[in-house]
């Protein structure tokens, strides 16, 4: 038998559980143990992911409605400087 044989045969025997074995497993099932001790901290960290997506869609709608002001803004100069255009001709031909 080569050396990973007895590796896996030592790995894989039968051991007697640890003297503590039966109370772990009987606070775990009562609650006490280390899962109930995570969900304070699960609904913590979901919260606070969702405090992050709620700022960030925020954030975004904000950055939309910037792009939307410059957008109009933007317009409005262009239309501006046409009107100007055209009541420059206008007086020019009534001269």
């Amino acid at each position: 038998m080569d050396w990973l044989e007895q590796e896996l045969k030592n790995a894989l025997e039968r051991k007697a559980p640890s003297p503590d074995f039966a109370e772990r497993v009987r606070r775990r099932t009562r609650g006490d143990g280390f899962r109930t001790a995570l969900w304070p901290q699960r609904w913590l960290a979901a919260a606070a992911a969702l405090l992050v997506l709620a700022g960030a869609g925020m954030g975004y709608r904000q950055y939309q409605g910037n792009q939307a002001r410059q957008q109009v803004m933007l317009a409005f100069r262009i239309a501006g400087a046409k009107v100007n255009h055209i009541q420059a001709q206008v007086k020019e031909r009534m001269r």
